[in-house]
This record gives structure tokens, C-alpha cells and sequence, in this order.
């Protein structure tokens, strides 16, 4: 079986190969494709991948190329994972967005927008290509924003997809982590959109179908070393309290709009802008160290936690990352899977048969009530050979369910404005946005927006 990776050059691609190492004989992997249009930056990171590779003895074949249509052919599983315009566009995205006086966040609100108006096309150029080249392979998108563009490439046709994110299945390993008990015990319903997103259960031991067990959600929203040690520390106690639910850290730039934005404004580098520096110095010295393969990882590891501990600083008043764990060395914080462990288990539910149960962004086929059916949420999801089924959840309570009828109206004028480069149909999307919600603001964002990624997105109308 070959995986192919498009964007493998990318800064998590390391991440994937000791999962895959873990799981390569179950789901019996021949070939790992990373293919990147960077042929630079894809040599330097993919340098890291093969050096895990060989370490761990991995039993398929490590590829490498620049040629999608190679690394497209033939294959079962394909992970999407870019960032067309590169850290540069992230910069544009959220400096023009805070300069205009609304937040400044890649997936997001305006940020959001201006990320899924360069990666929507690319990716669904990338999806046709598999069609030709890879019928019957699953796809599986990381790239933010990871529902909306999952989403668009629903609306155009592309069936087998799965937006990925590890934020999905936060309550079940915050969980798994604070009482101790192993993950394959812990089941959580999860409802919402791509980081929009509540749990109203986390159970212990439950029925194959998800009844009975121990339910200790209520408990653990109780318990303040639970809250401290995960990111709810983000939000006021007053606002879990009336929710009631585990909460998807996005939630803080809607419950927490006006502190997010001073905090966002009140910094001289903007999360892009921190990026953009630290994925420039670590290309930097995996350059002056290529060849040697220890000091290629360890300058790898060293900026990849710094990236981490400086997630979402802004809204921790300078508290470390309470949800890090301690720095214990570079291939063993390597092993913690996160956004591969999501994927790995579906390719691997679905090429063993195995049920595998976590939290997707697909069609809702029912699942929650008063969302069509080919509305992309973010639901709990069984996995098998047969594909996914998202599990159903019901009726929601009516203030999430307001908030996600609302982003999901932004979701779909915006995958429509994406796909016609319709300027109206954009306006109206971000005009819809509550975190913008003026139609003049719209207006100026859109104008800038395309004006600024004219090189990626070409003209619009």
C-alpha cells in the first residue's frame, strides 16, 4: 500500500513516520510518498524523515519528489497538508485583518478566509489529479481551514475526503491524560464545526456503541486541576459553567473576542510573523548542519517546541502551555501523534476493518439535527473498512446550534465565493461572520485580500 503526502515538506511531516513505523505492518505499507513544490525545503525536511526512517527500522520505502503526478499515481491514501503563498501568506492574512481592527487568525474569521481562498483551488486541483491517477483513494486534509475546505471540495464533487484535526478529539485524550486511563477506553461525543466545536460526553468503558460506561464529563468540569492543566484555563469559569461542555480552544476568539483582539494588537509579532521567523531559522541551520543527521533533528526538535509553547500565547498572560509535556527528548516527543494519529487511524480502521471511533469533519448525513446532509460538521465518527459514519448526536443546545447555523451560512457563501472568485459572494460571507459582521469591513477586507494574494488566486470579479 502506498500514502502519499502533498505538502511533505511541511513541518509536521516528521511527525508522521513514527506512526507510520508503529503501524506499517498492520496496514501493509510499501511505499511513504513526501511530495513538496519546495524541492529545497523538501530535501532539508525530508532529510529528518529518512534519518526517523532508518533509526526505526522502517520497513517501506521513503520517497521523495517534487512531481505530484508521480506521487499521486497509484496511491490508496493521499494526506493533504500545504500552505500555498507559503508562512508569507499567513503574515499577509493576519496583519491585514488586525490592521483593519478585527482578529488576525489563520482559520478564523477574515484570516480564515484568505487562507481558504489560496488553498481550496490547490487542493481541489491535487483531488482531480487522484481521480485520474489514484481512483478509490482516501484523502485526508489537514490544511487549514480544515472543515471549510473540506466543505468545498464536498460541494465540487470530491467524495473520500476527511478534514483532519486533532483539537476534534481534545476531551478524549485531556481525559485519557488526567485520570490515567488508556485512550482505547475513552469516548467522547463531540459536536460542531472545524474549530467550532463542544463535547457534551466523555465515558469510560462504554458499549460498543457508545452507551453506558462511566460518564465523567460533569465531574471533570468540577475539578480545577483538570481545568488548569488543559486549555479551558483559557476561557472565564463563567463561560463553561453556562455551557456545561468541554470546549474546542477556538471557542476563546468568540466568547473572549475583545481580550483576544487587544492581546492580538498589543503584540509587536503576530502569530504568522512568529512563525514566519522560526521556520525561517530553523531552515536557516538545517542548512549549516545538512549531512549531519543528529544535528539536523535536535535543531528540528528545538524549534518545534518553541512553536508549540508559544500556541496561542496571547491568551495565557505569559502562563506556560499547560497541556505541554516536558521536554524528554526529540524522538520520543516525536512519537506524540496528534494530527497523524487522527489520519493513521481511519488509513488504518479501513485497511484492517477494524472499528476505529474519533472525531472528523465530513458530511453530516443526519447526524446532528437541522444541518443538511451534505453540511460538513465536526462529529464523532466510526471508521471501517466501509468508510466513515458519523454517529448521531440529535438536537444540540440552541446557543451552539445558533453560532454553528450562522459559520455554516459563512462556510458555504464562502466556498461559493472561492470557487466563482465571486467578490459579492465574499462580501456577503464575511459580512455574515460574527466576528466581522459589517458590510463596509467586508468590503475592505475582500479588496485587500485579493489584491494581496493576486498572485495566488488570481482575478476576481
Amino acid at each position: 500500500m502506498k500514502l502519499t503526502v502533498i505538502g511533505g515538506a511541511g513541518v509536521r511531516a516528521p511527525r508522521l513516520i513514527p506512526s507510520l513505523v508503529k503501524r506499517a505492518a498492520r496496514l501493509g505499507l510499501s511505499e511513504v510518498c513526501l511530495m513538496d513544490i519546495d524541492g529545497e525545503k523538501l530535501a532539508l525536511v525530508g532529510g529528518i524523515c529518512q534519518t526517523l526512517a532508518e533509526r526505526q527500522n522502517a520497513p517501506f520505502r521513503l520517497t521523495l519528489t517534487t512531481d505530484a503526478r508521480s506521487a499521486i499515481s497509484g496511491a490508496a491514501h493521499i494526506i493533504t497538508t500545504l500552505r500555498p503563498a507559503f508562512e508569507m501568506g499567513r503574515v499577509l492574512d493576519e496583519r491585514i485583518a488586525l490592521q483593519m481592527g478585527v482578529l488576525g487568525q489563520e482559520t478564523t474569521g477574515a484570516g480564515g478566509f484568505a487562507m481558504a481562498m489560496r488553498s481550496l483551488p490547490v487542493i481541489l486541483d491535487y483531488c482531480r489529479m487522484a481521480d485520474e491517477l489514484a481512483p478509490g483513494a482516501y484523502i485526508y486534509n489537514f490544511t487549514n481551514p480544515a472543515g471549510l475546505v473540506a466543505q468545498g471540495l464536498h460541494d465540487a464533487g470530491v467524495r473520500r475526503v476527511m478534514g483532519i484535526c486533532d483539537s476534534a478529539n481534545g476531551a478524549q485524550h485531556a481525559a485519557s491524560t488526567h485520570l490515567g486511563v488508556p485512550l482505547a477506553r475513552v469516548r467522547h461525543e463531540v459536536f460542531g464545526l472545524n474549530h467550532l466545536s463542544w463535547t457534551r460526553s466523555v465515558r469510560i468503558d462504554p458499549e460498543p456503541d457508545g452507551s453506558g460506561g462511566e460518564e465523567v464529563l460533569p465531574a471533570l468540569l468540577q475539578d480545577a486541576r483538570f481545568i488548569a492543566s488543559t486549555h479551558m484555563a483559557l476561557f472565564h469559569p463563567a463561560v463553561f459553567q453556562a455551557q456545561g461542555m468541554f470546549l474546542n480552544e477556538y471557542l476563546h476568539y468568540f466568547f473572549h473576542r475583545d481580550e483576544a483582539l487587544a492581546a492580538l494588537l498589543a503584540k509587536t509579532e503576530s502569530r504568522g510573523e512568529q512563525v514566519l521567523r522560526l521556520t525561517t531559522g530553523m531552515l536557516a541551520r538545517l542548512r549549516a548542519v545538512q549531512g549531519d543527521p543528529q544535528a539536523s533533528l535536535d535543531a528540528y526538535h528545538q524549534v518545534m517546541r518553541e512553536r508549540e509553547s508559544t500556541y496561542m500565547a496571547h491568551a495565557r498572560e505569559g502562563q506556560a502551555r499547560p497541556d505541554l509535556r516536558p521536554d524528554d527528548g526529540a524522538e520520543s516527543n516525536l512519537a506524540d501523534e496528534g494530527y497523524a494519529g487522527v489520519a493513521l487511524g481511519c488509513v488504518e480502521a479501513i485497511a484492517t476493518g477494524q472499528p476505529h471511533y474519533t472525531g472528523l469533519n465530513v458530511p453530516n448525513q443526519g447526524a446532528i439535527e437541522g444541518f443538511r446532509e451534505d453540511d460538513v460538521v465536526e462529529i464523532g465518527c466510526v471508521v471501517d473498512a466501509n468508510g466513515v459514519r458519523p454517529v448521531p448526536v440529535g438536537a444540540v443546545p440552541e446557543g451552539p446550534y445558533l453560532l454553528m447555523r450562522t459559520i455554516k451560512r459563512y462556510e458555504r457563501l464562502a466556498v461559493q465565493a472561492i470557487l466563482q472568485r465571486s467578490k459579492s459572494l465574499a462580501v456577503e460571507a464575511l459580512a455574515t461572520h460574527p466576528l466581522i459582521g459589517s458590510y463596509p469591513l467586508a468590503v475592505r477586507l475582500v479588496d485587500a485580500y485579493v489584491e494581496a494574494h493576486r498572485a495566488s488566486v488570481g482575478e476576481w470579479h
